[in-house]
């Protein structure tokens, strides 16, 4: 009698054993690849959200947020980043329109060229500051606030921050601008720029809020870029710095 050959014995049994499991299951009504291609789906179906967790998602999105409004503020926050840059420059308040217009007829320019270059450097000094309001906005933001903003346009998160948070954030970003007007000159220059505007027989009054204009109008960069920001890490792979961000907006 030849010898048992045990491998042999033990893969025949193996075989019959996944042979009456793949049985039963077809016959209970759920094969196993049914089961296998259900896994597959919710681990890697057409719809991305379904792949990820609200965790991942929310991480991600106030990732992202962070990412591009450090970069922002790194931007802006330094030296011409608002004077130089056409796109946000901070002109003059229009009720000092007349004033311009007036004084460069006398030979002037330079008061309002002054004070113009004065508020952007206003802008420039606050603009770091307000990296941590918009922190702690990403931090405060909801379940919904990130499903929202997820599944939104390119600049849904812009658009959020402008509409909730805009009044908060002019609030906290004033005293800022108000000392950074006065420390880098601006009230002086306003002051000597009227005086003379004064100095011409039968002018009108004139009277403007640097602070509120500095403001809103600084504000309207910042969120300007946050967009642009917004954009590029939803759009391009190159700004998705991070592999969370690489997972969470390949999509």
């Amino acid at each position: 009698m030849k010898p048992v050959n045990v491998k042999f014995v033990w893969m025949m049994q193996a075989v019959i054993g996944i042979t009456l499991i793949f049985s039963s299951q077809v016959f209970a009504g759920s094969s196993w690849f049914d089961k296998g291609s259900d896994l597959l789906k919710s681990i890697g179906g057409s719809d991305k959200t379904s792949e990820l967790s609200i965790e991942e998602i929310g991480a991600g999105l106030k990732e992202a947020l962070k990412v591009g409004s450090q970069n922002v503020v790194n931007q802006l926050g330094t030296t011409d980043g608002f004077n130089m840059d056409s796109n946000i420059h901070i002109p003059l308040p229009k009720s000092l329109e007349n004033v311009k217009s007036l004084l460069d007829k006398v030979g002037m320019s330079y008061l309002f060229e002054t004070l113009e270059l004065k508020l952007n450097r206003a802008a420039e000094a606050a603009t770091p500051k307000a990296k941590q309001l918009f922190f702690d906005a990403i931090s405060q933001m909801t379940f919904e606030d990130v499903k929202e903003i997820y599944n939104g346009s390119d600049d849904a998160a812009t658009q959020y921050f402008k509409s909730k948070m805009s009044p908060d954030l002019a609030q906290e970003m004033k005293p800022v601008i108000e000392q950074s007007l006065s420390e880098v000159g601006a009230v002086r220059a306003y002051d000597n720029m009227m005086k003379e505007y004064k100095s011409i027989p039968f002018v009108p009054d004139v009277k403007a809020d640097l602070t509120n204009h500095v403001v809103e109008k600084g504000m309207d960069g910042i969120f300007y870029y946050m967009a642009k920001e917004e954009a590029a890490i939803r759009q391009n792979p190159v700004k998705r710095t991070t592999e969370l961000l690489q997972k969470v907006f390949n999509k």
